[in-house]
């Protein structure tokens, strides 16, 4: 059966079906759109809470910090404007480029002696021992206190001159120090407490373990291959995704460390400004000397450096992080 359309043209039943059937899409789809409108409008509202919060609690304030990083303010007077007088500033700033060096010590000693101590205790918890959820909990507890004020307090005291350590010291006979006390080992305690927290990348490096294949452990050593040659040729590339994914956060995190520090030295920055943090020499001139225009800068100073090292952790990731394709 054929059906004479326009102009005397012959339209297969094929055709006429599929168009029918386009038509009858279009009609509903019209229909649809009010509800699909109303839907949005609902999804919207739901995200409302969400969208003011985030609006008055992340853009006004960094919006506003920015603004202040051009100014001179003692949260007393009007800002008044001096243009990069802040950032120039910062360049002739001792105490500024010795916090620096401090915190670039604390990261670049503390996140890969985590990360490498993290992934030693996955690999031991990844052979299915007896009650691995509890030592997962157990090893996992200091993550959720390392930050605290009170395990800081601990932690002085631990490293006191009549700590605990000073005390097992003098136990097989060596005389103790006050290692908060100590310039020269005053920061390794609070790298050593960072350290310790080690609990929240062990479990992302667990999870990332328990998805290698076991095939590949098993074909290796039917070749032959003893336990380093597989740890480096198997678990390492197919964990680089996972080391890397620590690796950013840990260091983000560790640029912004403050409460360990600030506790310890007893908000000092001392001995010495020996645990001088960045954050904490920010907080000093913010709060402190209520020089909040400086502060606002030396805040947008730290988001560039953060930035610039995730950045150039991204760009090397091409040359040392593997995706399984």
């Amino acid at each position: 059966m054929e059906v004479i359309g326009d102009h005397g043209r012959l339209i297969q039943p094929e055709k006429l079906v599929t168009a029918i059937s386009e038509l009858k899409s279009s009609v509903q789809g019209g229909g649809a759109k009010p509800t699909a409108r109303r839907e949005s409008k609902a999804a919207y509202v739901f995200l409302l809470p969400w969208i003011l919060g985030f609006v008055g609690l992340a853009v006004v304030p960094m919006a506003t910090s920015l603004y202040l990083s051009f100014t001179k303010y003692n949260l007393i007077q009007s800002p008044s404007w001096i243009g990069l007088g802040n950032f120039q500033r910062m360049l002739h700033d001792d105490r500024l480029w010795n916090s620096l060096r401090v915190t670039f010590t604390y990261v670049i000693v503390s996140v890969p002696l985590q990360l490498v101590f993290a992934l030693a205790v996955a690999m031991l918890l990844d052979r299915g021992m007896r009650g691995l959820a509890f030592y997962r909990s157990i090893f996992y507890l200091p993550s959720l206190l390392g930050s605290s004020v009170a395990v800081a307090i601990l932690w002085r005291q631990v490293f006191g001159t009549d700590g605990i350590v000073n005390q097992l010291l003098q136990m097989i006979g060596i005389e103790g120090r006050g290692w908060v006390s100590d310039p020269s080992t005053a920061l390794g305690t609070i790298i050593l407490l960072h350290v310790w927290t080690f609990g929240a990348p062990m479990l992302i490096f667990l999870a990332g373990l328990r998805q290698i294949p076991t095939m590949y452990y098993e074909a290796a050593q039917m070749d032959g291959t003893n336990r380093f040659q597989r740890f480096f040729h198997i678990t390492l590339p197919l964990l680089s995704p996972i080391i890397f994914f620590n690796l950013v956060l840990q260091l983000i995190g560790s640029f912004q460390s403050f409460t360990q520090a600030f506790i310890v030295s007893g908000g000092t920055g001392g001995p010495a400004d020996s645990t001088m943090f960045y954050t904490m020499y920010l907080y000093q001139k913010g709060f402190a000397e209520l020089q909040m225009g400086y502060a606002s800068a030396m805040a947008w100073a730290l988001v560039l450096i953060i930035g610039a090292f995730t950045a150039l952790n991204f760009l090397a990731s091409k040359w040392w992080v593997f995706y399984d394709d």
